[in-house]
């Protein structure tokens, strides 16, 4: 074992703050990577102050972090896929059972034995596991991706969730030319769908309450907005387009969304709001219209984005704040104040 700087919660109500934590030295199969950068998502502030206590509490101290891009410093004996010097990145899980039906179909995300990258059970160390927002991290080759060399690497950053969490059902949906496509919600999450949507080659529209987003996400790749309180506009696209992605958060009415969907038409939630959704049986029977959910992807999945985004040198829009600001930048995501996305030059960390 050896020791590592990081930002850590003592608990709910406390702020993050600097803290030691302990690393596992690398197996015949691990990896060691310096963080470079660490993306902020808005599960890290949820899990932080135990919001979600009811499916997964809180365990203090809680490092969080899982959009991770890093240099790897050191690999076990048996790695044969990376070296010292690569470019990596980590993002949502590090490790699995590797052996049920969803690993073997590359759909580690819900395997039953996921380790989560933090707050999960470590059966390394008997604890839990710490996530990003700390100075190195030791993770098992196969939750390890190669960042393409010509992206950015802190814009990279974000891509390790808010970028597979939007890519995976796009990619599911088949959407491409000639597919109309809605997003909802202009966040963290709304403006990769918008990106990569774009580059898919679909027609976006951004669906949103603020009709002062029409400029960004015209900028975004989106080719028109629908501001969704103007009876009129929802009126105007009503059964017409063939997927939707959902990217809210907050309590919202699905029913006016499903409304606009074609017959046989998709909508897909990634957000996670407090509150169930009251469902719209009649939306969903009058058109035989679905709902799905949906959560990051595979690590084959998450690999297949990162090369889609190197080739269309697409990376999120981002705020790159130091360490120490961290607590700043909860409360500014509270409020949506980013555009769009915190990330931690964890440099900081050693200055």
């Amino acid at each position: 074992m050896y020791k590592a700087r990081a930002f850590a919660a003592a608990s709910a109500t406390a702020p993050l703050s600097p803290h030691t934590i302990e690393r596992r030295e690398p197996t015949a199969h691990d990896v060691r990577i310096e963080i470079l950068y660490c993306g902020v998502c808005h599960s890290d502030l949820h899990l932080v102050r135990d919001e979600w206590h009811a499916a997964m509490p809180a365990t203090y101290p809680l490092v969080p972090g899982h959009e991770i891009v890093g240099r790897v410093t050191a690999v076990g004996s048996a790695v044969k896929g990376f070296k010292p010097g690569d470019r990596v990145g980590v993002g949502c899980q590090v490790d699995s059972d590797g052996s049920c039906p969803d690993c073997r179909a590359g759909h580690e995300q819900l395997c039953a034995n996921v380790v989560l990258t933090y707050n999960a059970p470590d059966k390394h160390t008997g604890g839990v596991t710490y996530g990003g927002y700390s100075e190195s991290v030791v993770v098992d080759e196969r939750f390890v991706l190669r960042i393409p060399e010509n992206l950015d690497p802190a814009g990279a950053a974000p891509l390790l969730c808010a970028g597979i969490t939007t890519y995976a059902p796009l990619r599911r949906r088949h959407v491409g030319p000639g597919t109309k496509v809605g997003i909802v919600g202009l966040g963290g999450l709304g403006h990769m769908g918008v990106k990569l949507a774009h580059a898919m080659g679909a027609n976006v529209h951004v669906l949103t309450t603020s009709p002062s987003k029409r400029d960004d996400a015209r900028r975004l790749g989106a080719d028109a907005v629908i501001v969704t309180r103007d009876p009129e506009q929802m009126r105007q696209h009503a059964g017409s387009f063939d997927f939707i992605l959902d990217t809210v958060s907050a309590a919202h009415d699905l029913s006016a969304y499903l409304n606009l969907l074609r017959h046989e038409g998709h909508l897909t939630l990634v957000g996670a709001p407090e509150k169930p959704f009251e469902i719209p049986a009649f939306a969903l029977l009058a058109g035989q219209r679905t709902i799905s959910g949906s959560v990051t992807g595979g690590m084959r999945e998450t690999q297949e984005m990162l090369d889609f985004c190197g080739q269309h040198n697409i990376t999120a829009d981002i705020e790159l704040i130091p360490m120490q600001r961290i607590n700043e930048a909860y409360e500014r995501l509270l409020k949506a104040d980013v555009k769009y996305r915190f990330v931690i030059d964890m440099a900081s960390l050693k200055g």
